[in-house]
């Protein structure tokens, strides 16, 4: 049993200073994934992946009755919390109190792209529809995308295999596609 499986357990039967000994032994790794999503992100963003990090920690500690199965769950419960973080960063930067969508550019970077705020908020629209058709597939893109992990990584903590992981991913990956191309229109 690992370490983080231990104190899992731990706060699972009520220890409340069992809380305070796992940010120390998963904060690196959150830290890691935070990091390697934020690397993705629109220039000028506001949020790092230190507060990213943070943040889904205090989403994750500061919810009523946790209890996390183990640490695949524990990660894929952070991976949530941090794709839910993203998205709302991405709603409130779209709200006409902080510029209804106008983003501020410098005249040295003005080049066409898509808008990452946009592209998030399709790709999490698109999910939330993968995930009413197939859980598992839209879990592994939540572990994929929005947290950085890697295949390996996010079979490990979906419990299957990298092979069934690759196939799930490539089908995700088709359907989303065609679902964000289906809500922007012709």
């Amino acid at each position: 049993m690992s370490d983080v499986t231990r104190i899992l357990d731990a706060i699972g039967q009520g220890n409340a200073q069992a809380a305070d000994q796992l940010l120390p032994v998963v904060y690196q790794e959150l830290r890691r994934l935070a990091a390697h999503k934020m690397a993705s992100e629109s220039p000028g963003q506001t949020l790092q992946p230190t507060a990213l990090v943070h943040e889904a920690w205090l989403k994750l500690v500061g919810q009523e009755n946790r209890k996390w199965e183990d640490r695949n769950h524990f990660f894929a419960a952070s991976a949530e919390a941090m794709r839910r973080i993203l998205v709302d960063n991405a709603r409130r930067k779209r709200t006409l109190r902080h510029g209804g969508g106008h983003q501020r550019v410098e005249m040295d970077d003005i080049k066409l792209a898509v808008e990452n705020d946009d592209l998030l908020l399709a790709v999490n629209d698109a999910l939330e529809n993968l995930a009413v058709a197939d859980k598992q597939k839209a879990e592994l893109v939540k572990l994929r995308y929005f947290v950085g992990m890697t295949i390996e990584e996010a079979a490990q903590v979906l419990a299957i295999s990298e092979p069934m992981a690759k196939r799930h991913w490539a089908y995700a990956r088709a359907w989303l596609s065609e679902e964000i191309r289906s809500q922007q229109g012709p």
